[in-house]
């Protein structure tokens, strides 16, 4: 009877402590309701990537943000792209996001270097992409304020490892850097220093 209480007692412990297992990544499929839900201010918070373009320019990024907008065709979005690059704050408003609704995929081109990604479910003020440049992994995290919970941060951080990155290859920005975003459709072109 000890023996069984002392068994029961400690298996919750027991399977608390187990690793826990990778969750698949699920992309959204695309609906009529997919990119109005994407236009409006969003700010990266952390990322990871294997791709060496990508990776370079998420190892200076202390802070950025970006303002998604319609763009000139339906299945086009303008992008204003605020970010604090070492110690300077840059915005980029050249570049636009390809959506591709028949694979549920963007693709976002600037100066013509391209990014694909899809566009993962979660939460609605979450944006979650998963990149594959090359057959080079990536994943982003970015939200609808400079901050979000721990727990987000944990579960993002955890599918990051699932998916082979080290913490040496992870990369998050910091509000302390941050720099003022544009309002949405004026002031393009500015450049702040």
């Amino acid at each position: 009877m000890l023996a069984t209480l002392t068994l029961l007692l400690g298996l919750p412990l027991a399977l608390t402590t187990e690793t826990p297992t990778c969750s698949p990544l699920i992309p959204v499929t695309f609906d009529n309701g997919t990119i109005p839900r994407l236009l409006g201010k969003w700010f990266y918070i952390i990322g990871a990537s294997k791709y060496p373009p990508h990776l370079e320019e998420i190892k200076v990024v202390k802070y950025a943000g970006f303002i998604l907008s319609p763009g000139s065709h339906e299945d086009e979005l303008d992008v204003v792209e605020v970010m604090r690059v070492n110690e300077t704050c840059v915005t980029r408003n050249s570049s636009k996001i390809q959506v591709f609704r028949e694979n549920s995929t963007l693709m976002h081109v600037d100066n013509n270097v391209t990014a694909t990604a899809k566009l993962i479910q979660s939460d609605k003020d979450l944006l979650i992409l998963n990149y594959s440049s090359d057959n080079f992994p990536g994943l982003s995290l970015s939200a609808r304020t400079p901050n979000v919970s721990k727990e987000h941060l944990e579960e993002f951080r955890a599918q990051l490892h699932c998916l082979g990155f080290t913490e040496e290859e992870i990369f998050l920005t910091s509000e302390q850097y941050a720099c003022p975003l544009p309002v949405e459709k004026t002031d393009e072109g500015d450049t702040e220093s």
